[in-house]
């Protein structure tokens, strides 16, 4: 199992927004697209799921050209997690969101493999209990898993997500991508994660993609593309990697002086840590 997605570009109009985007990733293994806002990593992602039609390049998985493909069958392949919306009037229950994932596979009914493969989804990600309760209802954290576990009902192969743990406190950004990483590795499937957090996305990602301004920065293991030097570059923040607590951590030091004009309100103080 393999995502190869080799020279990708994409426009609006006359403006360049993705430049020879090149990329590898293997079964079981999860990357994270980490850029400042505007980079293009949302770009990349609809890119990949064909949401986007790129200017050129190629996208296959397991050595098949996307591009072929209709949008069916590019949705019995990949799993798209968006960001955690809330559906306010007629709220389906968690146990109906997910069986949307079976919707590629059906000609008029589900049937009872749908709904048995829905089930498991469900345990897999810890919300089975909640099948019966409005998705609006749900915290945060739930509904995200909710999400993961309809794109694995679909039997994706390849489930992207834009930006799973934002809005989410800390504690459930770490459940949410343990159980992410966890499932990755169990079932053999690749994850593609949109993230801002680089502590995080050292912990939990195989593999890194920098891109900033459209291109890519570095791609490699995550230890070796989130180093400081990569990090003042795209960011502008002067940071360590730190080794005492027994895994690489990436502590943030200050904003580089050179790095934009924008001055703190008189009123702000620096907290200390």
């Amino acid at each position: 199992m393999a995502l190869d997605v080799t020279g990708l570009n994409f426009s609006y109009g006359e403006k360049s927004d993705l430049r020879n985007i090149s990329l590898h990733l293997g079964g079981g293994q999860v990357l994270g697209i980490v850029g400042p806002n505007g980079s293009g990593k949302t770009t990349l992602i609809r890119c990949i799921t064909r949401i986007l039609e790129p200017s050129s390049g190629e996208v296959k998985l397991d050595g098949e050209d996307l591009s072929g493909l209709t949008r069916t069958e590019i949705a019995k392949r990949i799993g798209f997690v968006p960001q955690t919306a809330y559906i306010d009037q007629m709220p389906p229950s968690v146990y109906e969101v997910v069986l949307m994932g079976r919707l590629p596979y059906i000609a008029w009914n589900y049937t009872e493999r749908d709904r048995e493969i829905a089930w498991e989804a469900m345990r897999d990600m810890n919300v089975a209990e909640y099948a019966s309760r409005p998705f609006n209802k749900l915290s945060s954290g739930q509904a995200q898993r909710v999400l993961v576990a309809r794109a694995i009902a679909q039997g994706a192969r390849l489930i992207m997500l834009d930006e799973p743990t934002s809005n989410l406190d800390i504690r459930y950004q770490i459940d949410v991508l343990e159980t992410i990483r966890s499932t990755v590795k169990e079932r053999g499937f690749m994850a593609c994660l949109i993230i801002h957090d680089l502590d995080l996305a050292m912990r939990f990602c195989d593999e890194i993609l920098m891109i900033d301004d459209g291109e890519v920065v570095d791609f490699g293991p995550s230890m070796d593309v989130l180093t400081p030097g990569n990090i003042e570059k795209v960011f502008g923040i002067e940071c360590v990697v730190n080794t005492d607590y027994g895994r690489p951590r990436i502590l943030i030091l200050n904003r580089c002086a050179n790095v934009g004009e924008m001055e703190p309100p008189e009123e702000f103080e620096s907290p200390t840590c």
